[in-house]
């Protein structure tokens, strides 16, 4: 069975089976002799920015020579970026291996895509006797397939309105979902949480005696710059002390995530008892491997790709463009899905937008570019519709010139298939 052939059929025979509730994937784990019972780490949920601080918590590990796995989804261009260890994918042929060795388990238990995807990552993970797991939240958290994991320290990172039709349309419901992950008597770092869903799950963590690191009163980041190359910070936490920290990761937002990651892992050291050096957290800092967030696939011209796919990661991006940016009308490239607030997605990006080239990208929940075009034209940018997101870039492309600005994003899947068409143009 070749990668394609494998993908097609794990989507066409098991995408369906979504069901929100972990019975059976503790039926499938314990079948599969509990994989997840061997790992110890991080566990990261959030709105939006936990696979930033997944990728640099391995960033973190990495450089401090530690054996790490990292688990995030979904991919941009191929499944085999959901699984990493040691910072480098796993190969499909091992995957394919791990899937057909648990496949009549699979069949039994009726597990889902990301079950299926999940139960690997563990028994990948466990096999290879990791130091470290970091494991991404897929939905949610409470019910999770993640969830079954216990990890060291876990990560809540941002609240938004986001999955609303799954995960409750209130900030306060989707509050209550994510504090799902906390553990009895396990740290908890808390990103920029607003107050009434941040009240949700500080009460969560009391009633498990979860202590609570939080930021802006445990912990702190204050930006000091930000453009094209990376951000600079400085970070306080406790008796830690770190100025001028330097990070590949783009975009003012940024600097939180990085500060929540860094507390997860000075909170992990102290619990086992290892060293914290500030020349390796900075080293880590400066080679994390995180792509299509905030990233700069050309300089002439400038091509930026950004995953933000829910009004709140708008909105960072967008304040992210006018700092960096704050003078200059940019060449938007978009495709959402309609089940996004696209309208309001649209709207933030028009502020910032002298051209938005949209079309349709290739999920089956993708908005059509006739909607997402009318959007456009309601906020009064002018739009061109393309019928397909690389052609899409391409128009942008012969408009910028050598000194524009192009903005791609919308969505993750419009990301993967930026980055896809940009490697065919070189």
């Amino acid at each position: 069975m070749q990668y394609q052939e494998f993908l097609d059929h794990i989507y066409q025979r098991y995408s369906g089976n979504v069901k929100l509730e972990l019975g059976r994937m503790e039926g499938l784990l314990k079948d599969m002799g509990s994989p997840q019972d061997a790992l110890k780490g991080f566990h990261v949920a959030g709105t939006n920015g936990k696979g930033s601080v997944c990728a640099t918590l391995e960033a973190l590990c990495l450089a401090h020579s530690m054996r790490t796995g990292l688990n995030t989804s979904p991919h941009l261009i191929n499944y085999t970026e959901r699984f990493r260890i040691d910072g480098h994918e796993v190969s499909i042929d091992a995957i394919m291996q791990e899937f057909h060795q648990h496949e009549e388990l699979f069949n039994k238990w009726d597990a889902s895509f990301f079950e299926i995807t999940t139960a690997i990552a563990f028994s990948l993970f466990s096999k290879a006797r990791l130091d470290i797991a970091v494991m991404e939240v897929g939905l949610g958290g409470r019910l999770d397939a993640t969830n079954l994991f216990t990890p060291d320290v876990a990560v809540i990172t941002t609240i938004g309105l986001d999955h609303i039709k799954t995960l409750g349309g209130t900030v306060e419901l989707i509050a209550a979902e994510k504090a799902g992950i906390i553990k009895e008597a396990l740290p908890l770092v808390l990103g920029d949480i607003e107050e009434s869903p941040l009240r949700i799950i500080t009460e969560a963590a009391k009633a498990k005696s979860a202590p609570c690191y939080m930021y802006g009163r445990d912990w702190r980041v204050s930006i000091r710059e930000d453009n094209t190359a990376g951000i600079s910070f400085d970070y306080l936490f406790g008796g830690f002390v770190f100025c001028s920290l330097k990070s590949n990761l783009m975009g003012e937002h940024q600097a939180v995530n990085l500060g929540a990651a860094i507390t997860a892992y000075i909170l992990y050291c102290q619990k086992h008892q290892l060293p914290i050096m500030e020349d390796t957290i900075r080293k880590g800092l400066a080679s994390i491997n995180w792509a299509g967030r905030m990233q700069v696939l050309s300089q002439k011209p400038m091509i930026i790709v950004d995953g933000a796919h829910n009004v709140h990661g708008v909105k960072a991006l967008v304040r992210t463009l006018e700092k960096v940016f704050p003078h200059q009308k940019l060449i938007f490239v978009i495709s959402i899905l309609a089940d996004k607030d696209y309208s309001e997605m649209i709207h933030l990006f028009c502020s910032k937008a002298d051209r938005i080239f949209v079309a349709q990208n290739q999920s089956d929940r993708a908005a059509t570019a006739e909607a997402q075009v009318q959007a456009v034209q309601k906020y009064g940018a002018e739009a061109t519709s393309c019928e397909s997101v690389a052609a899409a870039l391409t128009e942008a492309l012969k408009v910028a010139g050598k000194d524009g600005v192009i903005v791609a994003g919308g969505s993750l899947y419009t990301v993967g298939e930026v980055i896809s068409a940009f490697r065919a143009y070189a």
